[in-house]
């Protein structure tokens, strides 16, 4: 796996590090795969929504599905419903990056548990570009797990939600849910999630993406796949 730590810290690509987290453009990205392991499995689909600060540009979306490097399974097929027949015609995932990174441009990405979504993305560019997605990017995950940590008067902080997953998480904050592990609605989902953290964020001390990368680190690879692989969402 290609590490999201250990590295060079994250170019912010013209974006000041003390800019407020209510003025930087964000591409809150999901993708569905054909399974966890990196070694065998693809990317079948990718979404994302672009943001600019807490507003969400409905209009503004991306949804392509790929056709996978690997055979799609029975189980992943029962997740996220893509079968073999509808990306057989499907544009492998070469020409499908490239309108993915257009799309992101210098965009901080947000994903919950990105590191997934960037491990299989930073594999393939690897191996086409032999180089990495050069945009910095934000776990909601760890943002929430932050946040619990800050006594705020929230009862999503005050109870642990049931499991680690978006939807565990985002049902507290009466955000609804339709299309389950469909990569551009689960993106949104993530996108509205967000919008709750950052008054949550400036209430907390956080004004700058600078200081909102330093809390919003995403979650160490090899823990997010185990919490991930317990909790079914890929």
């Amino acid at each position: 796996m290609f590490s999201l730590f250990g590295r060079k810290k994250k170019n912010l690509q013209g974006i000041s590090g003390k800019a407020p987290i209510l003025e930087v453009p964000y591409a809150v990205i999901d993708t569905e795969l054909t399974g966890l392991d990196e070694k065998k499995d693809s990317i079948v689909s990718i979404g994302a929504v672009r943001m600019t600060g807490g507003r969400i540009e409905l209009g503004n979306t991306f949804y392509r599905l790929v056709s996978p490097r690997t055979e799609l399974t029975a189980q992943s097929v029962v997740i996220h419903e893509i079968t073999p027949s509808e990306v057989k015609a499907q544009p492998g995932i070469e020409s499908v990056i490239d309108e993915f990174l257009e799309f992101c441009g210098n965009a901080v990405l947000v994903g919950h548990f990105i590191s997934i979504d960037l491990s299989f993305l930073n594999r393939e560019m690897m191996r086409m570009r032999g180089t990495e997605i050069s945009n910095p990017a934000l776990d909601t995950f760890s943002i929430y797990e932050w946040l619990r940590k800050q006594n705020l008067p929230n009862e999503c902080f005050e109870k642990a939600p049931d499991g680690y997953r978006l939807f565990d998480i985002v049902k507290c904050f009466g955000i609804p849910v339709n299309g389950a592990h469909n990569a551009v609605k689960d993106a949104f989902t993530t996108a509205q999630l967000f919008q709750r953290f950052l008054p949550l964020l400036a209430e907390a001390g956080v004004f700058d993406i600078e200081d909102l990368l330093r809390r919003g680190t995403p979650f160490k690879g090899g823990d997010s796949f185990k919490l991930t692989n317990e909790f079914g969402n890929f």
